[in-house]
């Protein structure tokens, strides 16, 4: 059957005439989301950085022979591809709705941190593959000159986290900062390598920290990759419970039960709700729904809202027909 789709936004209002079957009418609510104009230029900044320094420390490492300072090269070469892929997603989910892409691109800074995880745990692979050959093969290392390169690629470290962590925390720079942090712990490892070299001449070092690093690493980009999956499977806010927020709108006067409750995020600024919200009379709605929007909005920061009202008999019938979900009030 048709329904008729009222929207409500911040900026304006307009009517829709959509089809649904089976369904009844509902009522959009998009509070506004923040969009990442910031986020971007940053990660182009972060990306040139990282990138003029990654060449840099790999012609030190092919000249000194040191896996510690080639891995961590390796490692900033992907920071570069992944600061890349960011700054691209950040710009994509910029881009307005069309009638091709309803909620726009916003979903491309998401993909852009899977691909960051993923490559991630390729360049901790390729670390730990490397520094184990070189455990049973040892190779010559020049320790004076390990420690001079790493102890420059910290302080270009230290210089992009610091302006990562002013920007604004989006996803994707959230992987970048998970990127800088192990570059960082590859540095210290490194001059670590070198101080050790120089001292003692035992190489075994250099390799022992290359595998310390990319543990390191790993540990950096399981949350990372864990978070990611989470929003791609349309999973719940991890800071928001299901549960209270069902019985936050049924608690507001008017509202006798919500059922078919969906919450899920669309982008680490912007998440999303859908419900059923059962009242006494529909001629009541229009009072009831900015009241809903509201404890939305300012208890669980839920931007975009399509919630359907419906009475008693309407609810009781899309239950039984098994379209609405259960209750969960």
């Amino acid at each position: 059957m048709s329904s008729n789709h009222a929207h409500h936004h911040a900026d304006h209002d307009h009517d829709h005439d959509h089809d649904h079957g089976g369904h009844c009418g509902h009522d959009h609510g998009g509070l506004g989301g923040h969009h990442h104009h910031g986020s971007g230029k940053t990660l182009v900044f972060s990306l040139c950085f990282t990138l003029a320094f990654a060449v840099v420390e790999l012609f030190g490492g092919w000249f000194s022979g040191s896996l510690a300072l080639i891995s961590d090269a390796g490692h900033m070469f992907t920071d570069s591809s992944s600061l890349a892929i960011g700054a691209v997603a950040a710009w994509l989910a910029q881009r307005p709705a069309s009638r091709v892409h309803s909620f726009g691109l916003q979903r491309a800074e998401v993909l852009g941190a899977l691909i960051n995880a993923v490559l991630m745990i390729v360049v901790v692979i390729a670390i730990a593959a490397s520094a184990i050959q070189r455990l049973f093969n040892p190779a010559p290392v020049t320790g004076g000159v390990v420690l001079v390169i790493a102890g420059l690629g910290l302080l270009v470290n230290l210089v992009i986290g610091f302006i990562l962590l002013r920007g604004e925390q989006t996803m994707n720079v959230r992987g970048a900062l998970l990127h800088v942090l192990g570059d960082l712990a590859g540095s210290v490892a490194a001059m670590v390598a070198g101080i050790v070299i120089m001292i003692t001449g035992w190489t075994p070092i250099d390799p022992i920290l290359s595998l310390f690093v990319s543990g390191l690493i790993a540990l950096s980009a399981w949350p990372l990759l864990r978070d990611v999956l989470h929003v791609l499977m349309e999973g719940v806010p991890r800071d928001v419970n299901a549960g209270e927020v069902s019985r936050a709108l049924s608690a507001i006067e008017g509202v006798r039960s919500v059922h078919d409750l969906h919450i899920w995020t669309l982008s680490s600024s912007q998440r999303a709700l859908a419900a059923h919200v059962e009242i006494g009379q529909l001629a009541e709605w229009t009072a009831i729904l900015p009241k809903l929007e509201a404890v939305l909005a300012e208890r669980f920061s839920i931007s975009h809202t399509t919630l359907q009202p419906e009475n008693r008999a309407t609810a009781r019938a899309c239950v039984a027909d098994g379209d609405c979900g259960a209750t969960t009030a």
